[in-house]
């Protein structure tokens, strides 16, 4: 019974936010659909658990998590993105067309039924991460209209649902939703062909984050410190050993990955991109996706321009730097005494840039 009436309070107080050309709109309250619920049901969860997302520019995906009885988060549903803009890397001013990357709540305070993107809700951008850079910009979105200044759009259909999974969420009693943003799935195959990429000191400290997540799929305590992200910091940490395991193992992966001739690339697009399901329709026509913003910039897949072999790999922790001996070129097989020493050089890299991490 309380719930319901916490629901219902929540519903009033959208629907008294409205106004102008919106306030006879009942979009905010489209039920969650009927395949979504199943998918629920399946799982033991119901509208009202708590949620998580994660999104990945890379792969242009948003995934839905839900909340067990057990206190674990499963993946329920991942969306795909109409559009993002920009390219890999945080946002870090006004106007430059960034989607951001790092870790956002989503509160009930964030969520816009009268948007002129159909629905949205917003990021959070700049969190006290982005504040403590100085970084710059705001209404950070994710949103319907495949069109994008910074934010991740999706289709109306799409916003519609995911809108109201959030809603229900909150009217359940969640304060917050965890928003992980990430530029894309940190793997060892990514870590190894973004090495040498300007933003990998950064990204290897969202990893830990997501290390987390994955190893307890419990949400991590978030906080900032010393310029970078802290999880679950303070006090006693049982789950330490753990996550330093999966990262070392992780960093073995990425050495023998670089060891075996896995080229050092930097993705470039000339504005962001879209998930591959809405490629084919969008160049053909258009049609269903609404305003696609630059269209032109979606033409062509992303540019791979090749970095060093050789130079400089920064520890996400301590900002120091190692030499990475050459890669192989493409489609040569190392010679087995030079993939034995680069293996070995760039574990050593690795278990410096994982020092006092937990």
């Amino acid at each position: 019974m309380l719930k319901t009436t916490l629901g219902l309070a929540f519903l009033l107080a959208l629907s008294a936010c409205q106004d102008g050309q919106y306030a006879a709109s009942t979009r905010h309250l489209a039920p969650i659909p009927p395949a979504t619920m199943a998918l629920m049901s399946a799982a033991g969860v119901s509208p009202d658990d708590p949620i998580l997302m994660r999104a990945f520019k890379k792969e242009s995906e948003i995934e839905l998590w839900k909340r067990g009885t057990d206190g674990k988060y499963a993946l329920l549903k991942t969306y795909p993105m109409c559009r993002w803009s920009g390219q890999l890397g945080p946002k870090t001013r006004e106007g430059d067309r960034q989607a951001p990357e790092g870790f956002y709540s989503v509160t009930p305070a964030s969520m816009n039924p009268n948007s002129s993107l159909y629905l949205s809700f917003n990021l959070g951008y700049p969190n006290e991460y982005d504040r403590s850079l100085g970084r710059t910009g705001a209404h950070l979105m994710v949103h319907g209209s495949c069109s994008s200044r910074g934010c991740f759009a999706m289709t109306d259909e799409a916003i519609s649902e995911l809108y109201a999974v959030v809603r229900e969420a909150f009217a359940g009693g969640q304060r917050a939703v965890q928003f992980q943003s990430y530029p894309f799935r940190m793997t060892p195959e990514n870590l190894a062909r973004h090495r040498q990429d300007p933003n990998i000191a950064f990204w290897r400290n969202l990893k830990e984050g997501s290390d987390r997540f994955e190893i307890t799929r419990a949400e991590p305590g978030v906080s900032v410190a010393g310029g970078r992200y802290m999880f679950d910091a303070g006090g006693d940490d049982p789950v330490a050993g753990a996550v330093a395991r999966k990262q070392a193992d992780d960093d073995r992966k990425t050495a023998a990955l670089v060891a075996a001739g896995t080229p050092a690339v930097r993705l470039v697009y000339e504005d962001g991109s879209q998930h591959r399901a809405f490629r084919e329709p969008m160049m053909a026509t258009g049609a269903g996706l609404g305003e696609v913003s630059r269209p032109e910039a979606l033409a062509a897949d992303p540019r791979e321009i090749a970095m060093p072999a050789a130079g400089l790999v920064v520890s996400a922790d301590r900002r120091e730097s190692a030499r990475v001996g050459a890669t192989p070129k493409v489609g040569t097989p190392p010679r087995p005494a030079v993939a034995e020493a680069e293996r070995r050089r760039l574990l050593k890299v690795f278990a410096t840039a994982s020092e006092g991490r937990d």
